[in-house]
This record gives C-alpha cells, sequence and structure tokens, in this order.
C-alpha cells in the first residue's frame, strides 16, 4: 500500500479531536502485517494521539481521535454511557423496508474472532433504517447502541439481510454481471466483485466536545463504496 498522507483523511479538527475517515484495509492499531496503521499515522501528526474507539480492518469512515488525555477519557465516558451516536451504512442483500426495526440479541465474540449471536453473549442493540431499494439489494443505515465485535455484521445476518461481500456472516460478492444484462466479460480475465471487502461504511459520528459544544461528523463514501451504489442506482 502506498504510503498514507494523513492529513488528507482529516473531516474535522480542533484543539482537543480529530476525526478522520479511515481508508478500507488499514488497521485502526498496531497490525504486525501492515507497514502502516491510524495509530502510528495520529502520532506523527500530534505526539499524545490516543484512537477514541475502533473500525474493522475492512471498514471505512468515521474515526475519532483524541489530542490528549482530558479529551480521551471525555469521549470514553460518553462511550461508555451510550451517548456517541454512531450511524454507518451498508449494503444488503435483497429489499427491505426497515424503519427503525430493533434488533436487540446477545452478542459472544469466540477467540477466533468472529461473533454469534447467544444468550450467553453481551447485550447488543442495533436500529436499522432503509434509505434506499435497488432492484435486489438495499442501502440500510445502521444506529449501534452498543460496540460489540461485528455487532451490525451479525445483527443484519439475524434478519437474514446479509451485507454483500460478507462471506463470514453470510453475504456474497456482488459482481457487475448480476446488474448489467449486457455484460460482457473479457475473454480470459476473471471478474472481480464490485467491492472486494465488506460493504460498510461509518458514514458518521456524534458526540459532545469538552466545552459542551455537539460535534457532528459525516464520512463521505470512499471510491470503493461510492462505485457500488450508483452501480445499483443505474440499476433500480
Amino acid at each position: 500500500m502506498k504510503k498514507i498522507d494523513f492529513q488528507e483523511l482529516i473531516l474535522f479538527e480542533n484543539e482537543d479531536y480529530l476525526v478522520i475517515n479511515k481508508l478500507p484495509y488499514v488497521s485502526t492499531l498496531d497490525d504486525r502485517h501492515e507497514a502502516q496503521n491510524i495509530l502510528d499515522l495520529a502520532r506523527q501528526y500530534t505526539p499524545d494521539a490516543q484512537v477514541c474507539h475502533r473500525l474493522d480492518k475492512e471498514t471505512s469512515g468515521c474515526l475519532v481521535i483524541a489530542k490528549h488525555p482530558e479529551a480521551y477519557r471525555n469521549i470514553a465516558i460518553q462511550f461508555e454511557n451510550r451517548k456517541v451516536d454512531k450511524v454507518y451504512h451498508a449494503v444488503v442483500e435483497g429489499i427491505h423496508e426497515y424503519d427503525n426495526l430493533l434488533v436487540d440479541r446477545n452478542i459472544h465474540a469466540t477467540n477466533k474472532g468472529i461473533a454469534k449471536i447467544t444468550k450467553e453473549g453481551k447485550p447488543a442493540q442495533t436500529y436499522f433504517t432503509t434509505l434506499r431499494t435497488y432492484y435486489g439489494h438495499s442501502l440500510i443505515a445502521c444506529r449501534p447502541v452498543t460496540g460489540r465485535l461485528h455487532q451490525i455484521r451479525v445483527h443484519l445476518a439475524h434478519l437474514k439481510t446479509p451485507i454483500c461481500g460478507d462471506e463470514t456472516y453470510g453475504g456474497k460478492p456482488l459482481y457487475l454481471s448480476a446488474l448489467k444484462r449486457r455484460f460482457n466479460l473479457k475473454k480470459d480475465t476473471e471478474e472481480l466483485p464490485i467491492m472486494q471487502r465488506v460493504a460498510l461504511h461509518a458514514f458518521g459520528i456524534g458526540y459532545e466536545g469538552l466545552k459542551g459544544e455537539r460535534i457532528e461528523v459525516e464520512a463521505p463514501y470512499p471510491k470503493d463504496f461510492d462505485v457500488l451504489v450508483k452501480q445499483l442506482e443505474k440499476n433500480r
């Protein structure tokens, strides 16, 4: 991966916080297999940086970084008290009309990094609202109340609406040939999915700053997610 220009990722900045639009395929914290991660890049920009929450490596979008310990404590308390508002956008299989539908199912994270719904798991709640429906897919806004491992992905799979590309939880890759009637693949080439990762983007985040001000930030779609949505729009 080419060297990341951290400043290009910044969506919001004040003396206490940064909110960045995290790139897909970049780890939030240290990853032995990767030369770059968000925490290291943030500390090169502001030495006392602390990442305030995590996004899966494949997931893009809003990520809050505190510039100093007091700022970190302030938002950590809000996360603990479920006062941070987060909204993710997901492209899922099938046509579904959700209007603030609540999924309240306990989630247990296995030692293999897979999450499962079990009664013995930790409480997990997510609200789902349909933004757009297409010929065979839907764009869903997901508002997690809690922050369990793979929570949105598992709850959508529970609804039998897995996220496109999320093969861990039953989603299938989405190919252009499935959307375009007159799709011709070049000879001796293999078709790749439109999006080669889980179709999930952390679209927005809202929390209270140190002076009591409301901070709300939205992250534009990265190129792959944008291409997928535009392709679906053409085939409504």
